[in-house]
């Protein structure tokens, strides 16, 4: 499942986002890459060792794990330290797919769910799209400023080379709950029905169907 997620940063932390990157020291993002992917990418990344780093992460993703639609898409168990990459004249990140297990010896994660936040506006750069093999051919996604897209670690994908200016975005991974793709993607779109459901006829013997269906698949998939 390829999910878009609109607005996840307002204007204001977007700004506050921006202020930070503006000011903070990027190495070249070859050293969080696989054996492989290595070989094809192209970016800098904010510097871990970077002042304030954690606080930026935790304002981020803790507004990312509040948000009721990321929650029922992606079932979240774990979640990676994010990564800041800036991408300039030249450079991109060619065709890999992310590594299977991901994280430090003593907190090793299986990756499900990849997730990219747009932190500039597509009339920053010029290229720079994020290209995603899925069943129905490639997927070019390029969206506005703190707008989310989530898709299956396992797809093939890459960064076009950007032309000009510069795209800035935050990456991270996650372990679901639910392993499969496909269920996934069915209890996104059973949760989004029960959700209308609820809000118009909460009484109605469907909705009580609908809502007893997504709970007991839930139990059903649910990995803890």
């Amino acid at each position: 499942m390829l999910l878009q997620i609109p607005d996840l940063l307002d204007a204001n932390q977007l700004g506050s986002v921006r202020q930070y990157l503006d000011q903070a020291d990027f190495v070249h993002g070859k050293a969080t890459a696989g054996k492989a992917a290595g070989n094809v990418k192209h970016n800098l990344e904010l510097d871990r060792a970077a002042p304030m780093r954690d606080k930026l992460v935790e304002a981020v993703m803790s507004t990312l794990l509040a948000h009721r639609v990321f929650q029922a898409a992606a079932y979240p168990a774990r979640v990676s330290t994010p990564i800041f990459a800036r991408y300039t004249e030249g450079m991109g990140y060619g065709d890999h797919v992310d590594d299977p297990v991901m994280g430090e010896a003593d907190g090793r994660y299986r990756s499900d769910v990849s997730l990219t936040l747009f932190l500039n506006d597509p009339d920053d750069y010029e290229g720079g799209e994020l290209t995603i093999d899925t069943a129905f051919g490639e997927q070019q996604v390029k969206l506005p400023a703190g707008h989310v897209v989530l898709y299956p670690s396992s797809s093939r994908h890459r960064v076009e080379p950007v032309i000009s200016g510069e795209r800035l975005v935050m990456v991270t991974w996650l372990q679901s709950q639910v392993r499969e793709s496909e269920r996934r993607a069915l209890l996104f779109d059973l949760w989004r029905a029960r959700e209308q459901l609820l809000a118009e006829s909460p009484e109605d013997e469907t909705t009580k169907r609908v809502d007893v269906s997504y709970v007991n698949l839930m139990r059903m998939w649910v990995e803890i």
